[in-house]
């Protein structure tokens, strides 16, 4: 059998003829224009300056599980000024849970509260029944930032999962 395949042949454009230049000669007199390359990195935009805010009072939130304790400094109507939890302050798999790992991410989110908006009252609420719950409050009482309520905000079920089934003997 013969190929079915069928072969179309493109036309191609007639191209234009090139033109042939003179060399200059080391007689004549040539001038160079200089031009500036375009910029290849945009023009910064201008920074608005950032408006330092003093928050001298707020709240001070603490999720403490068994496997992660996360603090969280935030203004009047809640609103989060500055966070940390154990695991962005280095700590990985079970030391997470630790109370030396809650103290550490309490002290690093207080001072940096502290130096960027002046904190220094607060009301502590705690979530969670994590080894962290105690450590975080030490460290605000020893961060000179007087702790004026301490709420327990912990869910509490109401009626709860289904137990398993009755064991028959």
């Amino acid at each position: 059998m013969a190929d079915d395949k069928t072969t179309t042949k493109t036309k191609e454009e007639p191209k234009a003829p090139v033109e042939e230049v003179e060399a200059p000669t080391a007689d004549a007199k040539t001038t160079v224009a200089t031009t500036e390359a375009p910029a290849t990195e945009a023009t910064p935009k201008p920074k608005r300056k950032k408006v330092k805010r003093s928050v001298p009072s707020g709240q001070v939130h603490v999720q403490s599980t068994f496997n992660n304790t996360i603090i969280t400094f935030t203004d009047g109507s809640g609103n989060a000024l500055t966070t940390c939890s154990a695991g962005a302050c280095g700590f990985r798999g079970s030391k997470k849970g630790t109370a030396y790992a809650a103290q550490v991410a309490a002290e690093r989110a207080a001072q940096s509260a502290k130096q960027q908006y002046g904190f220094n009252r607060a009301d502590v609420f705690i979530k969670g029944i994590g080894l962290g719950r105690d450590a975080a409050v030490r460290v605000m009482a020893g961060m000179d930032i007087a702790v004026e309520s301490i709420t327990d905000v912990t869910g509490v079920p109401h009626g709860g999962t289904r137990p398993r089934k009755a064991r028959r003997i």
